[in-house]
């Protein structure tokens, strides 16, 4: 009894094996799999968004867009709020109803249904006017009204205020004669031009002087009365060659801040808009 009470206690030691050779999984590796397409699929949307017109971007959003249209041309809409999708002209004319407002039918045009309010089918005729005024003074359809030196000082354009005839100097073939109001005999023959051409029609007339910004800068500057004493000028000659005078309705002198060129001394910004206002605004 005395021996076994002696004896050493027996300790038992129980180690944890643990297997996979320090390897901690493959979860990091799929969420960052999931950040990069992400990722790539933010840039590819910022992308598309500066690469497509606002139509195209229109037409993709209805393509993906889940609504179900109340009629099969509508935006999703119904009623005079209905609106029209992007595909509404291949729509209707497969479908046998007909077109929208921009292909009226004949029996739309019966009910007044033209698309085009009386304003918006005034504006489209002046433009038609404009466009043939252009064509006939810058010697695109034919015979031209003007030399081809005169023509060189003359670029037009239509515009939402009606049709602007800019007059500008060239290098040696001034419009005026130094830094004066004095017309030179090209001025003349330009404003007779332009009075044979607006004895056309009857709409209001518009001038408008710009000149180039001067070397240096001066206490009091003389671009502001040197531009509006040309405009009132070409008002003049205009008024000489046979203008009615009531027709003039706006002289303006804009001196040197609404330049032609880059640089604000160049002669390009020595120049005239005679503007043919529309008679609908």
């Amino acid at each position: 009894m005395s021996t076994q009470s002696n004896a050493a206690p027996v300790i038992i030691k129980r180690k944890k094996v643990v297997g996979g050779g320090g390897h901690h999984g493959g979860a990091w590796k799929v969420a960052y799999a999931d950040f990069v397409t992400a990722m790539m699929a933010f840039f590819l949307l910022m992308w598309l968004l500066n690469a497509t017109t606002e139509k195209q971007r229109k037409g993709i959003a209805d393509y993906f867009s889940p609504t179900i249209a109340i009629s099969r041309i509508s935006g999703g809409g119904d009623g005079s709020f209905g609106g029209d999708s992007v595909f509404s002209e291949n729509t209707l004319p497969q479908m046998g109803t007909g077109a929208t407002s921009m292909r009226v039918t004949e029996s739309n045009q019966a009910r007044g249904e033209s698309g085009l309010s009386e304003d918006g089918a005034e504006k489209a005729r002046e433009d038609e006017v404009f466009k043939q005024m252009e064509m006939a003074l810058m010697g695109r359809g034919g015979e031209s009204m003007v030399t081809s030196e005169t023509l060189r000082h003359i670029v037009t354009r239509v515009t939402d205020e009606g049709l602007v005839i800019e007059l500008f100097d060239l290098d040696g073939a001034p419009l005026f004669e130094g830094d004066t109001a004095v017309a030179t005999p090209l001025l003349e023959e330009l404003a007779q031009m332009l009075v044979n051409v607006f004895r056309l029609i009857e709409n209001p007339v518009a001038v408008e002087g710009h000149v180039a910004s001067q070397p240096l800068v001066l206490m009091n500057n003389p671009v502001w009365k040197l531009s509006a004493d040309r405009a009132d000028q070409m008002r003049i000659l205009l008024e000489q060659q046979g203008i009615k005078n009531d027709r003039v309705q706006r002289v303006t002198g804009h001196a040197d801040r609404e330049p032609e060129s880059r640089n604000p001394m160049s002669f390009r910004n020595n120049r005239l808009e005679v503007v043919l206002l529309r008679e609908v605004r």
